[in-house]
């Protein structure tokens, strides 16, 4: 007998593996429920790039006849979902960008490491062009929208894979994050989202020059750490440290905004956020003290880096002129920045490593907001021009690039909702290697939050 569809919906990650591997439900049961969903939401939300309904019924039912054989897996049957930056084998990679894009012949190593745990892959998830805004919007695909509100964006660049978590339509999803793209789109949505250490899930290449790392997004820190372990190929080490207590740690409470050369200001709803966080840790035994990272200009070094991967990406692009003209104006800034001063900006992250890693000498991990307000409205970046649209999307998330220049990780919790019902965010910023110290401390936290029992109005 299999579990009714009320009651599938929004399973975890986890629950979901073991309801499948105890036959109370099934594979197809699942993934047909995933795709029902997913095409539901898509005229209100629109998370997805495309869907594979063929493929993945036909996954399912293979997924169903291994459970029935007695296999086992971590994720065997479990429908999930791509970002559409990673190549999935007979789909397109077109990462946001308008055009006719060849189709993938191979499977990133992640997709191939979430294949060969038996997950299912129900689609590929919307992001913006070349994933440069942290907004989910573009002529190639229209707008992506919040499920918490439909008039604001979800975030990005993971913004499809954060909109189809938070309606429920899938439990878990990978993104990547080169800027913040995978903590403020699971700020804005009420989600966990882990971007690992440079290096710990595998991709073909590097990502941006080293700012960009794949990782996970879910409703829970044990359903991220779960999708972590497989995608990184570290068996159960990050499963473990969800269920592990942090023990009493120091925690440095810092919301100074590194500086941008841009106005930039934290919004008192997102100030209020992080420090009740702190105040919530404080409540758990840990000592907070405030602090500030010594970041100084550690933006010089993350523009050559960025831009010339924009550069990069743009060239893979069957039609250029097809681009916004703001990505073809950042790709050119990228061509000129492709020599001396990116050869530079690499040099100096070790130096920035020792500056900014100093704070780890006075606390074990460092807490800030995760963006500096609420998510905008959709349509807020519209007809800007280009650095119109740098100073808009640093203003409003200036916290999470910096800890992509060093390659370090960091960890979005839930920070509870607005006055005006909106998700808020703080993330938990760890030294080289710290998954498990940040991924043990955000457990522990959402026992007493209870994030995950939040759900919006707009969900499938």
């Amino acid at each position: 007998m299999t579990t009714s569809k009320p009651q599938l919906a929004f399973t975890g990650l986890a629950e979901q593996a073991s309801l499948l591997a105890t036959g109370a439900t099934t594979s197809v049961e699942l993934t047909r429920l995933a795709l029902e969903k997913a095409e539901a939401s898509q005229p209100v939300l629109n998370a997805f790039k495309c869907l594979r309904a063929e493929e993945a019924l036909r996954e399912a039912e293979e997924a169903d006849r291994r459970l029935a054989a007695g296999e086992t897996a971590p994720l065997l049957g479990v429908p999930t979902a791509i970002k559409d930056d990673l190549d999935v084998t007979g789909l397109p990679t077109a990462f946001g960008c308008e055009g006719d894009f060849s189709v993938a012949t191979a499977d990133s190593p992640p997709v191939a490491a979430l294949r060969e745990a038996g997950a299912v892959l129900i689609g590929k998830t919307n992001t913006p062009e070349l994933g440069q805004w942290p907004f989910t919007e573009g002529p190639a695909f229209g707008a992506t929208r919040n499920p918490w509100d439909t008039e604001r964006t979800p975030g990005g660049s993971s913004g499809g894979a954060a909109a189809a978590i938070a309606s429920g339509v899938i439990a878990a999803a990978l993104g990547s994050d080169g800027a913040g793209s995978i903590r403020i789109p699971a700020a804005w949505t009420d989600l966990v989202g882990i971007k690992p250490q440079r290096g710990r899930v595998p991709t073909e290449r590097e990502l941006f020059h080293g700012l960009t790392v794949v990782g996970p997004l879910a409703r829970t820190v044990a359903d991220a750490a779960l999708l972590l372990d497989v995608a990184a190929g570290t068996g159960t080490a990050f499963q473990a440290a969800a269920r592990r207590e942090p023990g009493r740690m120091r925690i440095g409470l810092s919301t100074r905004i590194p500086f941008t050369a841009t106005k930039t200001r934290l919004d008192p709803q997102a100030h209020a956020a992080v420090v009740r966080l702190a105040e919530r840790f404080a409540a758990l035994g840990h000592e907070v003290v405030e602090i500030e990272p010594d970041y100084r200009l550690i933006g010089l070094t993350f523009l050559p880096r960025s831009l010339v991967g924009v550069r990069d990406w743009s060239r893979r692009v069957p039609d250029q002129a097809r681009l916004d003209p703001r990505t073809r104006a950042n790709a050119r800034q990228g061509s000129a920045l492709a020599g001396p001063a990116l050869r530079l900006a690499r040099a100096t992250e070790p130096l920035l490593q020792r500056q900014i890693g100093s704070v780890f000498g006075r606390v074990d991990v460092v807490l800030t907001p995760t963006t500096a307000t609420p998510p905008p409205r959709i349509g807020t970046f519209d007809r800007l021009s280009g650095w119109q649209t740098d100073q808009a999307m640093i203003a409003a998330c200036p916290y999470a690039w910096p800890w992509n220049v060093l390659g370090w990780p960091g960890v979005n919790v839930p920070a509870g909702l607005s006055p005006e019902g909106l998700p808020l965010g703080g993330q938990l910023l760890g030294p080289s290697h710290a998954e498990e110290r940040l991924i043990s401390l955000a457990a522990q936290l959402e026992e007493v939050e209870r994030w995950q029992d939040r759900k919006p109005e707009t969900a499938w």
